[in-house]
């Protein structure tokens, strides 16, 4: 290969690395810098019944109670999962909505399975047609992102997942998405206030998520937050079907009253469709039904 053309690949890829780096934040973008979020799918409705008090004991065996139905009945699911954040910059991104495909560590008999995540964006529209495939058992669990766009629809992006470029503008890594890790994330939080008195903490039995019945606990703390990022109240959706969590969204006191509410954290998962057919293919960035380069 002559110095001209090494030269006008060393551009070339130069170029496609820019465009990633310029274009918006790896899981979302950026809507605004006041750290209120726009609207958001709602979780809280009307309801004429009353809430009934539960105990942070009662709601650990809930999270616990589904943390063990996951581990013997879900291998893998499908879902529309919908996402909205506020960053350690104070920005709130846009509501983006993702096809997600998810193989958990239970399956095969084992508990300890690689996990395997596949993403396509569906929306906002600048982000529509990302790709993103992570897996502990292969790529040396690396990220592979395709991007829209002539420049950076011509090459894979390799990302470590907890890395600068991949964790801008984002409060986890794509290596934390899915059911599970969101329930282990809330017993180990839950854990922490065990005998926090200054907890009100109710559950709503007749609740419903995507036309389904459910259940929503509702957590508030009756002190201001004390840990950094750490929520003023909390919001969980469980489904009774299978007692899976389907909906967190938390929120930090805007002033001293905890009337007065920003939002933290929105995650819900829609459309679930447990124990989908997954195959390798389907974290593997040649399926022909993917537009990895």
């Amino acid at each position: 290969m002559d110095t001209l053309k090494r030269t006008a690949i060393v551009f070339a890829l130069a170029a496609i690395t820019l465009a990633f780096l310029a274009k918006s934040n790896f899981l979302t973008t950026k809507s605004s810098v006041d750290g209120l979020a726009p609207k958001a799918p709602q979780i809280e409705v009307d309801n004429p019944f009353t809430d009934q008090p539960l105990t942070m004991r009662e709601l650990l065996d809930l999270a616990e109670a589904s943390l063990q139905q996951v581990s013997k009945d879900v291998a893998g699911y499908t879902a529309r999962f919908e996402k909205l954040e506020t960053i350690a910059t104070g920005e709130t991104t846009e509501l983006a909505e993702m096809q997600i495909k998810v193989q958990t560590r239970f399956r095969e008999g084992l508990t300890n399975a690689p996990r395997r995540i596949y993403i396509r964006f569906t929306q906002p529209e600048s982000i529509k047609g990302r790709e993103v495939i992570w897996r502990e058992d292969k790529y040396d669990q690396k990220m592979a992102v395709h991007e829209t766009g002539f420049l950076l629809g011509l090459k894979t992006i390799w990302l470590d997942p907890s890395g600068l470029i991949a964790m801008q503008g984002q409060r986890h890594p794509v290596s934390e998405l899915g059911i599970v890790k969101l329930t282990e994330q809330l017993i180990s939080r839950g854990k922490k206030d065990i005998d926090n008195p200054n907890l009100t903490i109710t559950v709503r039995d007749n609740y419903e998520f995507d036309g389904q019945p459910a259940k929503l606990v509702t957590v508030l703390r009756q002190q201001p937050a004390v840990e950094p990022g750490d929520y003023q109240k909390a919001e969980i959706v469980f489904d009774s079907a299978n007692n899976l969590v389907l909906a967190f969204r938390s929120y930090l006191a805007s002033d001293s009253s905890t009337n007065s509410m920003r939002l933290i954290e929105s995650y819900a998962y829609h459309d679930l469709k447990l124990n989908a057919d997954l195959s390798e293919t389907d974290f593997d960035v040649l399926n022909p039904l993917y537009n990895f380069p």
